[in-house]
């Protein structure tokens, strides 16, 4: 498999890779984007589309999709890519349920993404209050469709059970990167403890969903086999996009990915049998995830493509 080349501009007085032009965003407009924003504002809710800085909250908050952080905003793991405080979290808020639930509610967000910090300290791991969140959620928005980007909760079957019995529409739990690279980038976890995660989750009869970061000094080999290994273990969505470092105590990137090498992966990634493959520089784990939700869309529009090229 040939390599493209990597585009980037590089400052000759510095050693940082600079940011290529495909990498911009647009500013947020719309109606839509002003109404939540506006909500936002008003009953000072917390979404991580914010504190996370996402390039796409526009885009999805027009669409009606936004992403909320349950269980605190301190994580007890030190992933090397996470701008997520590391440290000793706060007591478990066990009224954060119903207020998830109502801040969906008033701002009438047709899919919401939850995910959280990992809360290793915790016997349950976390997992009750993700169970009692998606309930909520679900009692009160029964209209609003659920997708949970879950921790790996060190592999216990029972706590992973308990998202299952919770039944959200679409399971995701994040690879991040390849097996060389998951020590460095994602320190305390493990690449196959993940995969069986996502076995787990599979098994229990939930659609599956993960995402990976480009540029932390992968090959495309080593990309390719990571996506076989998912695909072996049933996972049905697949999200790939540019690392960017958060700060200077972040990893740093590698190399900034061509937008055509992204094009070239999404199309292994049908081959090889995802349902859904989202490819690009600016893709994050939740962009287009209202999408990832409907069974066959994904593989349905890429068909489609494929038809319409042969044709011309």
């Amino acid at each position: 498999m040939q390599e493209l080349p990597v585009v980037a501009k590089v400052d000759p007085t510095s050693s940082k890779i600079q940011k290529p032009s495909w990498l911009r965003v647009k500013l947020p407009i719309g109606e839509s984007y002003k109404h939540v924003r506006g909500l936002v504002d008003t009953h000072k809710l917390h979404t991580i589309c914010e504190s996370g800085n996402c390039p796409n909250m526009g885009e999805c908050w027009g669409e009606g999709t936004a992403t909320f952080m349950i269980l605190g905003n301190v994580c007890t793991r030190s992933c090397g890519f996470c701008a997520v405080a590391t440290g000793r979290p706060a007591p478990v808020d066990w009224d954060e349920p119903q207020r998830v639930a109502e801040a969906i509610h008033l701002m009438k967000v047709k899919h919401a993404v939850l995910t959280s910090v990992d809360r290793d300290e915790l016997k349950d791991g976390g997992s009750i209050i993700w169970y009692n969140t998606i309930k909520a959620v679900k009692n009160l928005n029964p209209d609003t469709t659920l997708e949970t980007l879950i921790p790996d909760f060190k592999g216990n079957a029972d706590q992973v059970q308990r998202i299952i019995d919770a039944a959200p529409e679409v399971v995701s739990h994040n690879m991040e990167t390849v097996e060389r690279l998951t020590r460095q980038v994602r320190v305390q976890a493990k690449y196959h403890r993940s995969l069986d995660v996502l076995r787990m989750l599979k098994e229990g009869g939930m659609r599956t969903k993960t995402g990976m970061m480009l540029g932390l000094g992968e090959t495309k080999e080593e990309v390719v086999q990571s996506m076989k290994d998912l695909v072996n273990v049933g996972c049905d969505v697949l999200t790939l996009g540019q690392y960017l470092q958060p700060t200077k105590k972040h990893l740093p990137v590698q190399r900034f990915v061509h937008p055509d090498e992204f094009a070239e992966l999404r199309e292994i990634g049908y081959d090889l049998g995802f349902d859904y493959v989202e490819s690009g520089p600016l893709v994050r784990s939740s962009y287009h995830s209202e999408k990832h939700v409907i069974k066959g869309w994904g593989r349905g529009k890429w068909m489609e493509e494929k038809a319409l090229l042969k044709s011309e």
